[in-house]
């Protein structure tokens, strides 16, 4: 049940997908993997929506050359507390009414199935294949959905991952050669990546609007050019 407070802060959205959809997302737990870029502005508007519990992951601390995109983290968080704290720390004042989780540590094989427990979504807000491919097993081996999301400079793309109607990450990008040195970013590009990723979250919840399933969204903010891939 929604409480008054609830209908009254989510007002605008229940006008989309009503007080069924709000209870839905109240009711929802989603992990975010990568706390950072993408995973910003992804915890960010999961928060704002409701989604009752968000799981925040990552195993990093905030740099100072973190803060031109990852807008979680402040000057006085650099060097001091791993990401999914820093993080919570903000989540929980901006929306006292959900549940914030976190692991901070590395994703492996030994310790996905514990970390990830219980979660209806999963977010990939990475900048590796290694741990990608570990949520993509993990992801067919529970049968939810990942939302995969990945930038560079000014450009970025996303896809919805459901087993058992697309393919999987590993079949849709096989040979991926991992990048040795850091790569350019604006923090723009994160911030459009990262809210369309939390869309198609609130569509996979909420049964409300068409996912990109069996789509890969490209996306050029140089030009200004929005791309759909068919992947069937």
């Amino acid at each position: 049940m929604l409480s008054e407070r609830e209908i009254e802060r989510y007002d605008r959205q229940i006008m989309i997908f009503g007080k069924e959809g709000q209870e839905k997302l109240k009711g929802a737990k989603v992990a975010v993997v990568g706390v950072g870029g993408l995973g910003s502005p992804v915890a960010y508007y999961l928060a704002a929506a409701g989604v009752g519990t968000l799981l925040l992951v990552d195993e990093q601390r905030p740099e100072l050359s973190n803060l031109n995109r990852q807008i979680l983290h402040w000057e006085e968080d650099v060097g001091e507390r791993p990401k999914p704290e820093s993080a919570r720390w903000k989540l929980e004042r901006f929306n006292s009414d959900i549940k914030i989780e976190t692991f901070s540590g590395r994703l492996t094989e030994e310790n996905v199935e514990e970390v990830l427990k219980g979660v209806d979504v999963v977010v990939d807000c990475l900048d590796n294949f290694e741990t990608r491919y570990l949520l993509d097993d993990y992801v067919h081996r529970k049968k939810i959905p990942l939302v995969h999301g990945a930038v560079e400079g000014m450009h970025g793309q996303i896809t919805t991952i459901v087993p058992g109607l697309t393919k999987s990450l590993k079949e849709l990008f096989p040979k991926v050669k991992e990048k040795e040195e850091k790569f350019p970013i604006i923090g723009a590009t994160a911030g459009v990546v990262g809210s369309i990723q939390a869309m198609e979250v609130i569509k996979l919840l909420t049964g409300i609007g068409e996912p990109l399933i069996n789509k890969l969204l490209l996306i050029d903010l140089a030009l200004n050019i929005f791309d759909v891939v068919e992947l069937k």
